[in-house]
């Protein structure tokens, strides 16, 4: 489904792209992704397709806000039964709620549940409305670390087995790593669209390499013509080889993956290594890393099975594993 939304109040905003699957708009706070959602379900004015011209109540789409906006003086099923007609409005909410897995609790308030129960009971009555396209305003927002991947990894499988084409906005990486399709914005414009397996080995810029989570995206200046270059890392007061086609004096956003860089001890470093100390060590289930102090920045190094820290580590960064973007 192709979305084409043209807003001029409160921000000036265009977009254009196509929903498949579980397309994700990952953007920073302030670019207007939930305005977006708000332009397509109608409640801000606003120019495009699909449902353009439409009341809100006569387009085929189904909202989560963030927060889930649950009526709190109603029910859990009875905020189901809200988006239905006819006589068996509770059977039928009833069914939604069994699909989402709430069905036991749906007698109670929505201040009596959890965040990820509450977005549960929302999903349950966006899927009601039997939308042609479904939006979704920060899905994770509500969720503990702890659970947000078990309750991620339901949404998606429910949005798969609904057939129905969405929408997620989220600043969220987290989110971005379970889509089909990534849209990327920064500064209110579209910058990369692609699967998030293209996205990832091709980030078109610093800014979508940080929508990413990539870790040490880093600023610089590129000293030297193409052959025999240097990467000018100010922060560090250092300067390092690198591979580029960029001219002298070009301002870059620069990224080195953690596993790429080396950590030499002093007495074996090669020349030019940048000298550093420990600060902080981050373990999680995705792994381990060190976060190592170079002048006025971190830099985050992935240290091998065993690995042990040299009490004056120096670090190396192979030219061929830097990669630069220019800054606009």
């Amino acid at each position: 489904m192709l979305v084409d939304y043209r807003i001029e109040h409160p921000v000036a905003l265009h977009a254009r792209f196509e929903v498949a699957g579980v397309t994700v708009l990952l953007g920073a706070s302030g670019e207007g992704k939930s305005l977006l959602l708000r332009a397509i379900a109608g409640l801000l004015p606003a120019r495009g397709e699909p449902f353009d011209g439409l009341p809100p109540q006569r387009r085929a789409v189904g909202y989560l806000p963030q927060g889930h906006a649950l009526f709190p003086h109603l029910r859990a099923w009875e905020n189901v039964a809200f988006a239905l007609r006819g006589p068996r409005r509770r059977e039928a909410a009833m069914a939604w709620l069994e699909r989402v897995g709430m069905a036991a609790l749906a007698e109670r308030w929505p201040a009596s549940l959890s965040g990820g129960q509450q977005q549960r009971v929302a999903l349950a009555r966006a899927l009601a409305r039997r939308p042609r396209l479904l939006l979704l305003d920060e899905p994770t927002s509500a969720l503990d670390p702890a659970t947000r991947d078990e309750v991620l990894a339901e949404l998606i499988a429910e949005v798969h087995e609904a057939a129905i084409p969405t929408l997620a906005v989220s600043h969220d990486p987290a989110l971005a790593a379970v889509a089909d399709r990534l849209v990327l914005m920064h500064r209110r414009r579209i910058v990369q669209l692609g699967t998030p397996e293209e996205v990832h080995a091709r980030p078109a810029s610093g800014a979508v390499a940080r929508l990413l989570g990539l870790r040490n995206v880093q600023r610089g200046r590129i000293v030297g013509a193409p052959g025999a270059q240097r990467l000018a890392w100010l922060q560090a007061e250092t300067a390092v080889p690198v591979h580029t086609d960029l001219p002298d004096g070009t301002p870059v956003d620069w990224h080195i993956a953690p596993a790429a860089v080396r950590v030499h001890e002093p007495a074996s470093a090669p020349e030019g290594a940048i000298a550093a100390s420990f600060e902080l060590r981050q373990t999680g289930a995705h792994g381990s890393y060190l976060g190592l102090r170079c002048g006025q920045a971190r830099l985050w190094v992935e240290p091998p099975p065993g690995f042990e820290l040299p009490a004056a580590p120096r670090l190396s960064l192979p030219p061929d594993a830097i990669r630069c973007w220019p800054i606009a």
